[in-house]
């Protein structure tokens, strides 16, 4: 691939794998990680160990401060940017919109809208032509459930920024798409949600089994690769079928 990408939330779950998967396609990759060293040093030396180049970089993106410092310094190591990918994420246990708390929902909108909105003006503004963006949502946007108002608004927020960025930088050739993966096999899964609640998603889903962080990462890569120059402004439902 010989290009450069910025990741953000890349050191666990679906933001590993698509570090895991970019490394791998020959992409040079920085990425942040809010609190745990040990987690981001592993995704580094496993990419490494497969010859793949990438790069931690510790920013809390619930301060846009943080979310500066990522971008500066992956504009330091690597030179330009060519793909963007905003996964980083804050979820909630379900709590219902009347007993939500502002505080919480104001941490939600931070890390999950807003450091998608400044890493995108970053993106607007110096990211090379024909590069890619790809935001990461979720089903919820289309299948709402009780209790996740403040997550799935900010993720809403997200849809809404690709949508309206493809048509902005679609004259540079660049593209900005949404993958909403369905219920994936991730701690933030797992802690948002019952054994119960996770054995009733399975059995609705066509293929008959939680999502894999892997499996969000092949559509990510397909996007953010030449044969998906032809697609933006989409929102690409990863669910395993569940519509």
């Amino acid at each position: 691939m010989g290009k450069t990408a910025v990741v953000t939330g890349g050191s666990r779950g679906i933001g590993r794998a698509i570090v895991e998967r970019l490394c791998r396609d020959g992409a040079e990759v920085v990425f942040n990680y809010a609190a745990s060293a040990e987690a981001a040093a592993d995704v580094v030396r496993s990419v490494r160990a497969e010859g793949g180049s990438a790069r931690a970089i510790r920013a809390d993106l619930a301060e846009a401060c943080g979310v500066q410092q990522l971008m500066e310094a992956a504009e330091e190591h690597l030179g330009g940017l060519d793909i963007l990918v905003n996964n980083a994420a804050m979820a909630l246990a379900p709590t219902l919109l009347a007993e939500t708390d502002e505080t919480l929902f104001d941490s939600v909108m931070r890390v999950n809208a807003k450091s998608a909105f400044l890493t995108m003006r970053y993106a607007a503004r110096k990211m090379r032509d024909g590069g890619r963006i790809v935001n990461i949502s979720t089903i919820n946007t289309v299948r709402p459930a009780l209790g996740i108002a403040a997550y799935a608004a900010s993720k809403g927020a997200i849809e809404q920024l690709t949508a309206i960025a493809a048509r902005e930088l679609g004259s540079r050739g660049i593209t900005v798409n949404t993958v909403s993966p369905g219920a994936t096999d991730t701690e933030l899964l797992h802690g948002t949600n019952s054994p119960e609640n996770l054995k009733t998603v399975v059995a609705m889903t066509p293929l008959g089994r939680l999502g894999q962080p892997t499996d969000i990462a092949r559509v990510v890569g397909f996007l953010v690769s030449p044969d998906g120059g032809w697609v933006t402004g989409q929102n690409i439902r990863a669910t395993g079928g569940i519509v």
